[in-house]
């Protein structure tokens, strides 16, 4: 069974949310965090993306980003940017895109949890991301980007949330890119064991993303054998109900000695291939692939598609399977890197201006 606890939140003064709040540091590169931060020193970036203040080009795992993300960290708090609480809370979190809402518990996860199963993951790590996370962990003695955990939607909890969230927020702004950020306090004793009771009696928690955070505090856990509290993760937990999957696109650094139309006649053998195609896959087993300028829709041919095993029936096993490793040589995409991963809140506008800028060779 489930162990979220409550925490004592280190969380933005109210009144500088909007400045202080930033995107996951893993969604943008160094520049573009640069550029976001620039003029505003109390934007999270300077701790989540600390590079931005050293010299452009500095490697982002140079031993100095991570002193400086603790300096800058330190210096927020010591300016009451950043405002720890007395008493350890559940913290529910709402997010509106596109007015679509959905809100979340926000909760210490156990380190044992999720070395045991209860926690399940689906995707491997990349070894230098998650090293990355465990050195910033370290350099901090903090989580500073929750893990996105999902579970099976209870109407009890439901319940309860709904009624926290016609309370007054702590915390409501508008951030740059039109998403609404709201969040409740849950500090009254008899309501934290209520929550605390009703994931006791779940069965499972699914990670969602950040297994390289989950991983790595899994890493620092063990490290410190517990202490403090290194036994437990930065969480934020949504019902499965709530959740809106975006896509995770994979950019390719090159075609492995083969020309365009090479690669497209061995897709032929793979895929039924459309060309226009669209950038916007509507099911199963449809891709979209970008090269030279234009998208090309591909579609799995039943025979390639067919299997028994659930996992190995996902298009993005598919693809690893029967393109990534067979036509580009990446048999671990975990180590390659000749592979990039792009999130797909970036859109596909980001792939192509990564293909088209010459950095990348093709896109999924």
């Amino acid at each position: 069974m489930a162990d979220l606890r409550p925490l004592p939140a280190l969380r933005p003064n109210p009144d500088a949310a909007v400045q202080i709040c930033e995107l996951p540091y893993d969604v943008m590169s160094s520049e573009e965090a640069r550029e976001m931060a620039a003029g505003n020193p109390i934007s999270f970036l300077h701790v989540s993306k600390p590079e931005i203040d050293l010299p452009a080009g500095t490697d982002v795992y140079d031993p100095a980003v991570y002193a400086k993300g603790r300096e800058n960290f330190d210096r927020l708090i010591e300016q009451g940017a950043l405002r720890q609480d007395a008493k350890a809370c559940y913290y529910l979190y709402r997010l509106i895109m596109d007015g679509r809402a959905q809100t979340g518990l926000v909760a210490a996860a156990s380190c044992k949890d999720y070395d045991e199963s209860v926690i399940k993951k689906h995707e491997l790590t990349r070894p230098a991301k998650e090293d990355d996370r465990v050195r910033h962990m370290e350099a901090l003695d903090s989580q500073t980007g929750p893990v996105f955990l999902t579970y099976q939607a209870q109407p009890a909890f439901d319940e309860f949330v709904a009624k926290v969230c016609e309370r007054e927020p702590a915390v409501d702004f508008v951030a740059p890119d039109g998403v609404q950020h709201t969040a409740w306090t849950v500090d009254n004793d008899e309501e934290i064991e209520f929550v605390r009771s009703t994931f006791a009696a779940t069965p499972a928690l699914y990670v969602a993303d950040g297994h390289h955070r989950s991983a790595a505090a899994s890493r620092v856990n063990k490290t410190r054998g517990g202490a403090g509290a290194s036994d437990a993760f930065l969480t934020v937990t949504f019902p499965h109900d709530q959740m809106r999957i975006l896509a995770y696109n994979r950019a390719l650094k090159d075609l492995n000695g083969l020309d365009a139309a090479q690669l497209l006649k061995k897709l032929e053998e793979i895929f039924e291939v459309e060309t226009p195609g669209s950038s916007d896959p509507q099911a199963k087993n449809e891709l979209g692939l970008y090269l030279q300028g234009r998208w090309h829709s591909l579609r799995f041919r039943p025979a390639v598609a067919a299997t028994e095993d659930p996992i190995d029936g996902l298009d993005v096993a598919l693809l690893q399977n029967h393109v990534l490793k067979p036509l580009f040589g990446i048999g671990d995409p975990r180590t390659s890197e000749r592979i990039a991963f792009v999130g797909g809140i970036r859109g596909v506008g980001e792939l192509e201006r990564l293909v088209d800028g010459g950095d990348f060779a093709c896109a999924f």
